[in-house]
């Protein structure tokens, strides 16, 4: 069961053909979980602990604002940037604000400019912490580095994350075969429409470009203090996970970025017997069924394998 990423955030392709319209941002919003406190806190610690500050927050590719509102308490201001309008729509709805009471921005950017394009500009050298939270596999990270470099201020902080891909839980009734049913529908429905990033995600960010990974790399970050942080499938890495009935299953699967642009491209079919997800969520039912879960008490768990990437700018 891979995860289903993101389709707003800023990488070029997607902006035309799976960027969230308002109503799309507003279920998106409403069945997405955030993330557990636990990953906001160990952003948190390792960005204080390295000197860095609690001036300026930028949260990219930031969607309906999770991220944002998670950490907005924590800085005197706090700027959200996304090429949606829609997801920019639900996000400015949620009255987030900062440290000091100051309504948080939202504004349309995308990740390689980073504010560059905003009037007037984010100033160069700003900005303590950035985030990007189930976004960066689709930015252009030779564009996204530099610029992360000159909004950032010194001894400031990346911090990237990921739930990784999500798989069904071995504690689950048939487990193997409804996990088996999962890759299925990922290699028959929905392969046509998957983009080099949700391979990056299913990595794990493994292959995601980093400062001095990039054919031209970005010297003013520091490899020497670079962390990874995976979290264990027994982790808490989202609120409310990793059990939900289908109904939640079937909605949130309905936000990923291949199923937006499976529906994009079959409207007709989306609600119908011919939706790809009615077809999956009947095929774990039948499964749940064989391993003797009464109707109506159906549930999926998942096992997400996130992981935290935090990379500093030299001081």
């Amino acid at each position: 069961m891979s995860q289903p990423e993101s389709a707003s955030a800023p990488f070029p392709k997607e902006k035309t053909f799976s960027s969230y319209n308002k109503e799309q941002g507003k279920i998106y919003a409403q069945v997405r979980r955030d993330y557990h406190p636990k990953v906001y806190q160990t952003v948190l610690d390792h960005h204080k602990s390295t000197g860095g500050g609690l001036d300026t927050l930028l949260d990219v590719g930031c969607g309906p604002g999770l991220a944002a509102r998670g950490l907005a308490s924590h800085f005197a201001h706090v700027l959200g940037l996304d090429p949606s309008e829609g997801m920019l729509a639900i996000a400015r709805s949620l009255g987030v604000v900062s440290s000091t009471s100051e309504p948080a921005r939202f504004e349309i950017s995308t990740a390689e400019e980073l504010g560059a394009n905003l009037s007037p500009p984010v100033p160069d050298a700003s900005v303590d912490l950035i985030t990007a939270s189930n976004a960066a596999h689709w930015f252009d990270m030779s564009g996204f580095w530099p610029s992360a470099a000159r909004v950032l201020k010194p001894g400031g902080t990346v911090a990237i994350w990921t739930s990784g891909e999500i798989r069904a839980h071995p504690s689950m009734p048939n487990a193997a075969a409804i996990q088996a049913a999962f890759d299925e529908h990922q290699e028959r429905d929905m392969k046509a429409y998957l983009e080099p990033g949700s391979l990056i995600v299913r990595g794990r960010y493994v292959d995601l470009p980093l400062p001095w990974t990039l054919p031209q790399p970005v010297v003013e970050f520091d490899q020497t203090t670079f962390v990874r942080k995976e979290w264990d499938p027994n982790e808490d890495f989202f609120v409310g996970m990793p059990e939900a009935d289908l109904d939640v299953f079937e909605k949130v699967m309905a936000t990923g970025s291949a199923e937006t642009r499976w529906r994009q491209a079959h409207p007709d079919d989306v609600g119908t017997e011919r939706d790809v997800l009615k077809i999956l969520r009947k095929k774990i039912e039948q499964l749940l069924h064989e391993a003797g879960v009464e109707e109506g008490k159906e549930k999926m768990k998942a096992a997400v394998y996130g992981v935290l990437l935090l990379v500093k700018k030299k001081a």
